[in-house]
């Protein structure tokens, strides 16, 4: 039972997750303008839309997806937890990709990173709830939401005010170190996935079967949720692609460590927050790639 089974990870390198992850929040933001949160004013339909999918939809269709799968509770609350975070910085470079519209994914991004504050904690305590073997774990160390605000707050929030304030003060080093910030993003991601498989490489060897189809299913429903919701929207096809990724790409890396800082015992937790981390890249490359070939309409096909 992976509810019995216990992370093997060392208490100091939380500290390092955290700084790692405040540091990738700093580097993206320096690309972030307050203009980009204007944008949602001046057009919000996409935006609002895909925030709607990211934090009203998915965590409910997370949910009934766990219920209806019959998913272990530590794996349904990793699988509630990574639906409750906001959209990770990569779904910008695959937009960008997949030529899609930049800033419905840019003004999505800051906005979901701002309102995880608040949305992230209340989202998972609330869906973690409902289930009573879910409820039983959550209560079992008392989480409080206070907490994990603070912590939003902390690896998040702060990091990427910094980092706007810091881009619009020094445009010029921003535009200069955005393309090395983007790579040092994704360098320490896979750090992050790295430390997580550094001392349970045994547990994801051993329990790959139980949770690697989760996650890509898992996955499928927020892309399919993200285009569905765009097009019925009648949305044109960019603004379209930049929602989906938007909604299919999480930022797990606070997922982690929320993880190692409140659910150590919960291996489920940590196999399906790490995997997505991994599996979110390798899907949102699949459809950044077929998207780069084909031109994006201006309208609803």
């Amino acid at each position: 039972m992976l509810d019995e089974v216990q992370i093997q990870f060392d208490p100091a390198s939380l500290d390092l997750l955290n700084g790692l992850l405040a540091l990738m929040m700093f580097g993206a933001a320096l690309s972030v303008r307050w203009a980009d949160f204007g944008y949602i004013a001046r057009s919000p339909k996409a935006p609002l839309i895909g925030l709607f999918c990211q934090f009203v939809l998915l965590p409910a269709a997370t949910w009934m997806l766990t219920r209806l799968l019959q998913v272990e509770p530590s794996m349904a609350l990793g699988m509630i937890l990574v639906a409750a975070c906001p959209g990770g910085s990569f779904s910008n470079i695959m937009t960008f990709l997949s030529r899609g519209h930049l800033a419905t994914s840019v003004s999505m991004t800051a906005v979901s990173s701002m309102a995880a504050l608040v949305l992230t904690p209340l989202n998972f305590v609330f869906y973690a709830s409902l289930a009573p073997e879910t409820r039983a774990l959550v209560q079992s160390i008392a989480v409080e939401p206070w907490q994990l605000i603070q912590l939003v707050a902390l690896v998040l929030v702060l990091p990427l005010v910094l980092g706007i304030l810091v881009g619009q003060r020094y445009n010029h080093f921003a535009q200069r170190a955005d393309k090395a910030v983007r790579w040092l993003s994704l360098l320490v991601f896979l750090i992050f996935v790295g430390i997580a498989f550094s001392r349970n490489g045994g547990l994801f060897i051993e329990y790959a079967a139980a949770f690697a189809a989760l996650v890509v299913v898992h996955n499928m429903v927020a892309l399919a949720l993200g285009w569905g919701m765009a097009r019925l929207a009648r949305l044109p096809e960019d603004q379209s692609r930049a929602v989906t990724l938007e909604v299919g790409i999480q930022n797990s890396g606070l997922g982690l460590i929320i993880v190692f800082g409140f659910f150590p015992h919960l291996g489920g937790m940590m196999l399906i927050t790490a995997f997505w981390g991994v599996w979110h890249l390798v899907s949102g490359l699949l459809i950044s790639s077929y998207w780069a070939r084909r031109e994006a309409s201006p309208v609803l096909a």
